[in-house]
């Protein structure tokens, strides 16, 4: 898998500019391990649970930079979050007292790992001292490198081959509720590893990506080949984000959609004003676009897709793209947000992609051929009893005529009376 980053900055009321550090290669590349553990068998045998483990590693050779050295100027998001939090009155005049006192500003610089994997940020470690839930480290992936996002319970299929990898459970929970209506708190689909086999294109799949805090579906869109392997591309369709009744459940408060485009995740970020996004604000309402200069939102950079024969519901191709922003505001109480413009601000662009290797192909290929060979059989033999049932009709009818036109010496009996 990798990742991309972008650098962002601005400076007083005037509008943000994405400054580009990269343009074809993405500025820092990690390759993702992604494997099943605690795997556990139910008593039935129709459920299976495990944990999906992952870990970044840095893949220097493919990356401009280095990491533990590079700065990025951004903003300072435990200082927002914290300003978010003055909403809850018992943390407001502690969290009033500790901005003033040790001077935070909105726009802050750390090196890129520091960014990714975490770093002690004084005003967390404060508040953590009244709130111990609240980490006293901040960053975009702290905690995730080695770890995992909880515990499934699957589906086998046992029962059917439709419920393959569906899943039953996560964190002991069968719905979430970070939502407001039932609807959007539904766990539906599997985590996007893999599907069941025997795929129709007029199939709608569902996924329940955890880091998404929702589920979402995705849908037929064209047919691809991924090393010399038929494939259906499936992507996300613009109404899983758009500003529709649909979606009313993932307005946090009720009522208080941003537009379409964009999620408000802070309900489960600990309150944390953090909104996703599909990079450049791709199928987002105009306003996010044209609210930053240097926004450039296509297809074929920006939208997420997956590559899945449909015989096997192996995922040969794929590329999950989003965007991580920040909703910021000018708040009266808080001297540090100066003149800023209210709106939601990018701060790093994700690409988590992965391909089937060559060698996994040719066993994958290898299987799909063999399969189709012996699901075909029964078809193979009925075609072949039809072919020689009308050549022995043909043949038949033929000799038949070949009777009718003999001469009349030919047609006569051998013995007459």
């Amino acid at each position: 898998m990798v990742q991309n980053s972008k650098l962002h900055r601005s400076s007083g009321g005037r509008k943000p500019h994405v400054m580009t550090i990269f343009k074809q290669n993405p500025l820092l590349s990690f390759r993702e391990i992604r494997n099943k553990g605690d795997i556990q068998f139910g008593d039935n045998g129709t459920t299976i649970s495990a944990v999906s483990n992952k870990a970044y590693v840095f893949v220097r050779n493919q990356s401009v930079g280095d990491p533990k050295i590079d700065l990025i100027r951004t903003l300072n998001i435990p200082a927002v979050t914290a300003m978010e939090w003055t909403h809850q009155r018992f943390l407001r005049e502690i969290i009033e007292a500790l901005l003033k006192t040790y001077q935070q500003k909105v726009f802050v610089t750390h090196t890129v790992d520091d960014l990714l994997w975490g770093y002690k940020d004084e005003i967390l470690s404060l508040i953590h001292t009244f709130k111990p839930e609240i980490s006293p480290y901040f960053g975009l992936y702290y905690g995730k490198n080695g770890t995992n996002d909880g515990d499934y319970v699957f589906l086998t299929g046992e029962d059917n081959y439709l419920n393959f990898s569906k899943i039953v459970e996560w964190n002991g929970k069968t719905t979430l509720d970070w939502w407001t209506t039932d609807r959007c708190n539904m766990i539906n689909g599997t985590d996007g590893d893999t599907f069941h086999p025997l795929i129709t294109k007029d199939e709608v799949l569902y996924v329940f990506p955890s880091d998404f805090c929702r589920s979402v579906y995705i849908t037929f869109s064209d047919f691809e080949s991924v090393e010399g392997m038929p494939a259906f591309r499936y992507t996300v369709p613009e109404e899983i984000l758009a500003n529709t009744s649909d979606n009313a459940g993932f307005c946090i408060p009720p009522g208080n959609c941003l537009g379409s485009g964009v999620l408000n995740v802070s309900v489960c970020k600990n309150g944390a004003p953090i909104i996703l996004s599909f990079p450049h604000f791709y199928q987002a309402d105009e306003k996010f676009v044209s609210a930053i200069e240097g926004m450039h939102p296509n297809k074929d950079n920006h939208e997420t897709f997956v590559d899945i024969n449909p015989l096997t519901g192996v995922i040969l191709r794929a590329a999950k793209r989003f965007q991580i922003n920040v909703y910021v505001e000018k708040l009266d109480d808080f001297i540090e947000t100066g003149n800023i413009r209210t709106m939601v601000f990018p701060v790093m662009h994700v690409n988590e992609s992965v391909l089937i290797d060559k060698e996994t192909a040719s066993r994958l290929k290898s299987v799909i051929n063999t399969t189709l060979i012996v699901t075909n059989i029964p078809y193979i033999v009925m075609a072949l009893g039809v072919f020689f049932g009308l050549v022995f009709t043909w043949l038949a009818c033929r000799g038949q005529r070949s009777g009718d036109e003999g001469t009349a010496d030919e047609r006569a009996p051998l013995i007459r009376t």
